[in-house]
């Protein structure tokens, strides 16, 4: 790579448990050779999709190639925390080709792509992409809505409905600023509903912007990086929710762990965390099991009710076995009840 290049940054955003994650895991291991670097952003204490992609063994994006930025959204503390991580990859004597960005599902990318104007910033790099990764199950169900003034309608109308919900605005901020839209479990829709999916993404975006229909995050690679669209360049054809605003912040949202001990039944806590879900509004679980009798840890990872685990790797010599639970949900989550639903 030519030293004064400017390396190319890829942000990828997404609403919770969208999928990000795996699609970058995807990447990686299809990267053929591409020195790879990676910065993710977690929401709650435990870094769970970090733990995920340093668990990959690519070589051509080594451990020492993924920063993890906890406890704190990358959109909110730009400067304090990506500005470092950033320089601190290029420091490295093999600085990488391409720079992916996860950010957390509350992050939203327009202050990020912002932070791309700064000088220090514009001269050695460049938002090559941003990449919004959907769950196309959640938005088929009717979870989000792409017409605000649609959205302002029914809550005049229905007086139950909170007349501030920031999930909305997130979600969409996240689309207006996309230049790529993944509908990421594909699989879950039959054929009129992707079209109905993609036809209201399609008609809410201001400007042509492609979308792409996958399952289980697997895309080729070349369509993620190597889009040159030097967002950085393109803030006025972003719009968001929050242009007129100083600053934002995520107080709409509360995150804490759950610590358990080893389980003898993963079957049955998975149960409880479905139950927990459903009874008590949470919006997403997530983190690692020690199973009672099993050389390997269990990655669980749930939207809402929806659940899916799996076993990713074996405990490490030395590492100590925990199970460790992120629950994350809207500000008020009454967290005693939520612990108790998940332990008992």
């Amino acid at each position: 790579m030519n030293a004064f290049a400017k390396i190319p940054v890829t942000i990828v955003t997404g609403f919770l448990g969208a999928g990000k994650t795996t699609l970058i895991r995807h990447v990686l291991e299809n990267a053929k050779g591409r020195r790879l670097a990676l910065i993710v952003n977690e929401f709650g204490d435990v870094g769970v999709d970090g733990e995920i992609l340093r668990s990959c063994g690519i070589e051509s994006c080594p451990e020492e190639n993924i920063v993890e930025l906890a406890n704190g959204c990358l959109c909110c503390t730009v400067a304090d925390d990506f500005i470092p991580a950033i320089e601190a990859l290029i420091a490295h004597e093999k600085r990488p080709e391409h720079i992916i960005v996860e950010t957390s599902g509350l992050a939203l990318p327009k202050p990020l792509v912002k932070a791309f104007d700064w000088p220090e910033v514009r001269a050695r790099l460049t938002v090559d992409g941003v990449i919004a990764v959907v769950d196309a199950a959640a938005v088929a169900a009717g979870r989000f809505a792409d017409d605000p003034e649609a959205v302002l309608a029914q809550r005049e109308a229905d007086a139950s409905v909170e007349h501030d919900n920031p999930l909305e605005e997130v979600y969409e901020d996240q689309l207006l600023c996309a230049d790529l839209v993944v509908l990421n479990k594909s699989d879950l829709l039959d054929a009129a509903e992707i079209t109905r999916v993609t036809g209201e993404i399609t008609g809410a975006l201001p400007r042509a912007v492609k979308l792409v229909s996958t399952e289980e995050g697997r895309i080729d690679p070349a369509l993620l990086l190597g889009i040159a669209a030097a967002a950085e360049d393109d803030l006025a054809n972003r719009p968001s929710h929050h242009d007129a605003e100083p600053d934002h912040d995520h107080d709409d949202f509360d995150s804490f762990v759950v610590d358990l001990p080893a389980s003898a039944d993963p079957a049955a806590l998975i149960d409880r965390l479905k139950s927990a879900a459903e009874n008590h509004d949470v919006l997403r679980i997530k983190g690692f099991v020690d199973v009672e009798g099993k050389p390997m840890r269990l990655l669980v990872q749930g939207v809402g009710a929806r659940f899916r685990q799996h076993f990713d790797r074996a405990w490490k010599p030395g590492e100590e076995r925990r199970t460790r639970l992120v629950v994350i949900g809207q500000k008020g989550l009454d967290q005693a009840a939520v612990t108790r639903a998940i332990t008992t």
